[in-house]
């Protein structure tokens, strides 16, 4: 990860709640983050760990019961007349984030592309009603452009499938047109939303090679959320672990694939099946994610947490850095804290992860 380049997303104690009939769930606790432009960057973490929340605030996408509490989005782009400026997106009016900004400037793409198309419009027809969105395209050229774009996500015999609807494409094929639609405005930053959750391994290998072949050749910076850590190992250049609305640990890809900290971290990369280790059981994090209706006093994960201290219980930990780039919301961090050493298991399957990267590059 260059850190010299340009931050183009930065994300300054964001905190977002829901009011229900229950009472107010506090989705995002305080979140944090920074994202440079060209990067490409993972949030993962369990479902309703608020992964999903965060990436939707950027593009100003609540629900009616949704509020932020505090915080800022500060995104950077070219305006209209080509200055590079710096903007709150939370205070953006929905007229500007939806006339500026969404589509044009920031793109998303979703998990299920049957539920992102219309069935009732060609394919062709859809990608042009994006491209037509950029000020001075006349409708000849937006049908130029959606050919173009449609080569360029790897859908051969292009102009003969513009005029086809999306049941009569395959899955793999149907995600590449909604990622058409997505640069269909030449965005700055792509948000992929488990883009492959829906697609079988093959096509989903496809599509990630997809994405990252484009963002080479467009310099795009991209954010994935996913609970896929295959995805992000093959992916990503900085990882974020979200759990119950905060951020438990931040670094490089190796950083956490090779390095982690956080006993959540721990968790989630023990439970990701491996086919070299001869066991009849999957590892599962023991327990169940907190009720945000009510903050938990301490550290949210002790009660899931094996090696909770006597701390965690009354006190959240801070973020203590490790290095550079990476750091970690771990009491198990703190110079006075008993030395506590991740699982045997994870040591060895960390062994083994660093002698395949060694004899793939040696």
């Amino acid at each position: 990860m260059n850190t010299q380049q340009e931050i183009i997303l930065k994300i300054n104690n964001l905190s977002i709640s829901f009011t229900t009939f229950a009472g107010e769930v506090n989705a995002i606790r305080g979140i944090d983050l920074e994202l440079h432009r060209g990067e490409t960057m993972a949030i993962v973490g369990e479902s309703g760990s608020g992964k999903s929340v965060t990436v939707k605030s950027i593009l100003g996408i609540m629900d009616k019961n949704e509020h932020v509490r505090s915080g800022s989005i500060l995104f950077t782009h070219k305006d209209e007349k080509g200055n590079m400026i710096t903007e709150d997106l939370l205070k953006c009016k929905e007229s500007v984030l939806q006339k500026r900004i969404r589509g044009k400037h920031i793109a998303l793409v979703f998990q299920d592309p049957m539920t992102s198309l219309n069935p009732t419009m060609t394919i062709g027809a859809q990608i042009v009603e994006s491209v037509l969105q950029q000020k001075g395209i006349r409708k000849a050229q937006a049908k130029q452009r959606a050919i173009e774009l449609l080569q360029l996500v790897g859908i051969t015999d292009a102009e003969k499938r513009f005029g086809n609807y999306p049941h009569q494409l395959s899955g793999g094929m149907r995600q590449r047109v909604v990622i058409a639609i997505a640069l269909a405005c030449e965005p700055d930053l792509l948000i992929c939303d488990e883009p492959t959750t829906a697609l079988d391994v093959t096509v989903q290998a496809k599509i990630l090679e997809l994405i990252q072949d484009i963002q080479r050749k467009k310099n795009l910076t991209v954010i994935y959320i996913t609970h896929d850590l295959g995805v992000v190992a093959r992916v990503a250049d900085s990882v974020m672990v979200m759990y119950a609305g905060k951020l438990v640990e931040k670094g490089t890809v190796d950083d956490i694939f090779y390095q982690p900290a956080h006993p959540y971290t721990w968790g989630l990369l023990l439970s990701v099946p491996d086919v070299d280790e001869h066991t009849e059981k999957l590892y599962t994090i023991p327990g169940s994610p907190p009720n945000l209706l009510k903050v938990p006093a301490g550290d949210a994960f002790a009660p899931r947490n094996q090696y909770a201290l006597a701390i965690d219980r009354c006190r959240e930990a801070p973020m203590f850095v490790i290095n550079e780039h990476h750091s970690a919301a771990t009491w198990l961090l703190h110079p006075d804290a008993p030395k506590v050493e991740m699982p045997d298991a994870l040591k060895q399957r960390i062994r083994r992860m660093l002698e395949e990267v060694e004899q793939i590059h040696g």
